[in-house]
């Protein structure tokens, strides 16, 4: 059996003395998996725990060999995020995250421009952020997510505040990608398309625990 691409062991995350995540254990073995749960029960605190960006009590591997803890920086190279509500430095451009991006991440930079130029975020790459709507920067941060060579792209209410043709090309990204061997794990209120995507598995958050249906 192959290992499986993310596995959580003894997670366990508070803000201040309130326990917000427990979870003993969770492997997931490559697909796509659809995160659920209320709101409040901790699906964004999990993200941004997977993708290493708030500090916990525990350990996560990616790929069965690659720490959280003893491999930090390899680590953020193989997992993605792109957040519910992004926000970026206004004085910088579309390009100038781009560029950041890409520098720190790797991958294929003709790809992601033409990436770019599917989403639509190429008619604004060059202007500030500060100057975008909330669905600009949600783009900008969905592209931002393709960058590198990911193992794992962490989406968390991608859905929102894009226009239609957008989710369309968001979906057609992820069956590309993911035929390429890339996971994902999609928090999103509303269903997701099973006319466009296979969802390997469903996550439910509740409790402070994840379980896998």
């Amino acid at each position: 059996m192959s290992e499986p691409v993310i596995a959580l062991h003894a997670v366990k995350k508070n803000y201040q003395d309130v326990p917000i995540l427990d979870i003993a254990k969770l492997e997931l073995p490559a697909g796509i998996y659809w995160l659920q749960g209320e709101n409040g029960a901790g699906k964004t605190t999990c993200m941004k725990v997977m993708a290493g960006l708030i500090p916990f009590k525990g350990e996560i591997l990616l790929q069965g060999n690659v720490s959280s803890r003893q491999h930090p920086v390899q680590y953020r190279r193989l997992i993605n995020y792109a957040e519910a509500e992004p926000l970026y430095p206004s004085f910088l451009t579309g390009r100038d995250l781009l560029e950041l991006y890409l520098n720190t991440k790797g991958g294929d930079r003709e790809a992601i421009y033409e990436i770019g130029a599917r989403i639509g975020v190429d008619m604004y790459v060059n202007n500030p952020v500060s100057s975008y709507s909330s669905g600009m920067l949600k783009k900008l941060s969905l592209l931002l997510a393709f960058t590198g060579n990911p193992a794992l792209i962490l989406l968390d209410e991608p859905l929102i505040t894009i226009d239609t043709r957008a989710v369309g090309v968001l979906y057609e990204l992820i069956r590309q990608y993911n035929a390429k061997g890339v996971s994902f794990c999609i928090t999103s209120h509303q269903p997701l398309d099973e006319r466009e995507i296979t969802v390997t598995g469903t996550l439910k958050v509740a409790h402070k625990n994840i379980t896998l249906n």
